[in-house]
């Protein structure tokens, strides 16, 4: 007699959704987190002592079980609702980013089409459950020694890129910490939690960088758990080291230091004014380092200085951005918990290991060893680069690449003006020659020219007086 097996589904919105295009039934029927939960409920089941049997080899079983007869209620009955595939969104940003960059000359020192494929990489990151799992793991050893600071423990016996396996930490979000059904120290949470995400920063260069309230949970305990590690942050030697520039720049109250600092991340290019880019960073410097410590906003410091940076039209490096977007998220959310909470007082202390950190000789040992390093790649490599140096001239193939800025308008108002010259000449002269047709004594294509001609002088006046491109 042959066996089966019967699962039961409850929908909550009573609908059915378990069909693909074409009415074929799908497997896992929806919701798609139909097997995670019958996985997650097995594990449950194991720690809690009522199976005695491992379950991996049965799950496994049927997983690789063929599409099942799944009967469904009949009384959901309407048009199949396509959904749209994220590639296809992304092409059509990219190519508006495309023609955004290529046509609207205010936005292109913000660079559109990098925006896109840096939002095109972040997401692709976030739905690879398998990266997320690696990132859970990272996390969990980082802060083993950590009894207040909880991650979910992934399994990667029962995950892959598609179903992530982990632990299920019981406890609420920090949106409703005002309705928690215990009683927590809410500046203690907020001070922990700020520490915590301090020393993914400092100390691992490698943290979570979507602290939103919802990913944050106040457990039972009074530990913090933290879920939600697909979007992350990694920090390299130079971009830490760029970081430190600012912090340290900003903490010895050198305005010139962090304008210079900011422009070389930003690139030059963009900028108009370095003098007034400067100016707004003393003032701006001057304003924050008068108050005191206590009742320093650094959420609004730091949105203040994005401003800055984007008003003189430079663009920050994705992940200087990305570091000051999670700084700025952390004070906000940590507020929920403490109004009061100020992430400067949670920070000084790093600070304060940064600058020794920077200080150590084992770190100016290794500096000067790259330096000595990168100076014997260069000496290696000069007489080959020179040899080809030679080698091009005697061949007549040396290129000079010149780039110009800001040269379209006048090169347009100059052949403008060329033409219109032109044009007003030949037709003096058609009109002197009385070439025909001719009416009432006037060449009538003289005439035109001279209408022709005045219509292009009017135009390339007007673009003069407004400092304009005459294409536009």
């Amino acid at each position: 007699m042959p066996a089966y097996l019967c699962l039961s589904v409850t929908f909550h919105d009573e609908r059915f959704h378990g069909r693909r295009d074409g009415g074929q039934p799908e497997w896992p029927p929806s919701p798609l987190r139909l097997f995670q939960a019958l996985v997650a409920a097995a594990e449950a089941a194991v720690r809690a002592g009522g199976l005695t049997d491992d379950p991996t080899d049965a799950l496994r079983w049927l997983e690789q079980q063929g599409s099942p007869a799944i009967v469904a209620p009949g009384h959901l009955v309407g048009t199949p609702v396509r959904v749209a595939v994220p590639n296809n969104d992304l092409d059509i940003l990219a190519g508006l980013a495309q023609l955004t960059e290529k046509y609207v000359e205010e936005l292109q020192p913000y660079q559109p089409t990098a925006i896109i494929v840096e939002f095109e990489r972040t997401m692709t990151r976030e739905l690879d459950f398998g990266r997320e799992l690696r990132n859970l793991e990272r996390f969990v050893k980082n802060f083993a020694n950590e009894p207040k600071v909880r991650f979910p423990v992934p399994h990667p016996a029962l995950s892959t890129g598609r179903v992530l396996v982990m632990d299920r930490l019981e406890g609420e979000p920090f949106a409703y910490v005002g309705k928690l059904p215990f009683t927590v120290d809410g500046q203690e949470i907020a001070r922990l939690g700020a520490r915590v995400f301090l020393e993914m920063i400092f100390r691992d260069s490698f943290y979570h960088a979507d602290p939103h309230p919802g990913n944050l949970l106040v457990l039972r305990d009074g530990t913090l758990g933290i879920l939600d590690v697909g979007m992350v942050g990694q920090l390299t030697p130079n971009v830490r080291e760029d970081m430190e520039d600012i912090f340290l720049a900003i903490g010895a109250n050198n305005p010139d230091k962090l304008s210079a600092t900011l422009m070389r991340l930003c690139g030059q290019r963009g900028i108009r004014d370095p003098v007034a880019f400067s100016t707004d960073v003393a003032d701006f410097l001057g304003y924050y380092r008068s108050q005191p410590l206590n009742k320093l906003d650094i959420s609004a410091a730091l949105t203040e200085m994005t401003d800055i940076i984007r008003r003189h039209h430079l663009v920050l490096p994705t992940s200087i951005a990305m570091l000051l977007r999670v700084l700025i998220l952390l004070e906000g959310t940590s507020r929920l918990l403490h109004p009061k909470f100020r992430l400067t007082e949670v920070i000084e202390p790093f600070q304060t290991q940064m600058v020794a950190d920077r200080l150590s000789p084992m770190r100016q040992w290794r500096r000067f060893r790259d330096v000595v390093r990168d100076w014997r790649d260069l000496v290696v490599q000069l007489p080959s680069h020179f040899r080809d140096i030679v080698v091009r001239m005697q061949t007549g193939r040396i290129e000079v690449q010149l780039e110009h800025h800001h040269l379209e308008p006048s090169v347009n108002r100059l052949v403008l003006g060329i033409v219109t010259s032109a044009l007003f000449i030949g037709s003096s002269l058609l009109w002197a020659l009385k070439a025909e047709p001719v009416v009432m004594g006037i060449s009538v294509v003289g005439f035109l020219g001279y209408l022709i001609s005045a219509l292009c002088a009017g135009r390339l006046i007007l673009a003069v007086l407004r400092s304009g491109n005459v294409d536009t």
